[in-house]
């Protein structure tokens, strides 16, 4: 008799266990301990709320137009009206950075260009003409 009763009771906890495993994680992704990464990081909280795409997509998605590139700096930023997460990549090989912009509302990119490193821009003050490249 015994058993009838305790089988039922086991039988409604087990039952009642992966719900309560998943009342125990965060509710949101940003509230999940992340690991330090490895490069520049410039992202506000209040930017991050407005992201509908996180940053390791973003990552993914830019990494992807700049295969074997490295991660050197990240930023969450509101250019022009745009919120964007904006990746600089390094190439092995190749001078300056490559910039990787992706909207971080729908993760497409909205912009991609190289800039060079800042020993080799000219440094023009406002009314003067740009020094020639050699």
């Amino acid at each position: 008799m015994k058993s009838a009763v305790i089988l039922p009771i086991v039988l409604a906890l087990l039952a009642g266990a992966p719900a309560f495993a998943a009342a125990q994680q965060p509710a949101h992704p940003a509230a999940t301990p992340r690991a330090t990464p490895s490069y520049k990081r410039e992202v506000s909280r209040r930017l991050l709320r407005q992201a509908k795409v996180g940053e390791d997509s973003a990552l993914k998605i830019a990494t992807a137009r700049m295969p074997g590139a490295k991660v050197q700096a990240v930023e969450l930023e509101n250019e022009r009206g745009h919120l964007i997460w904006s990746w600089e990549l390094k190439l092995e090989g190749k001078a300056g950075v490559e910039e990787v912009n992706v909207d971080a509302r729908d993760g497409s990119i909205v912009g991609v260009e190289h800039e060079e490193p800042r020993s080799d821009r000219a440094r023009v003050r406002p009314g003067t003409a740009a020094a020639p490249r050699p």
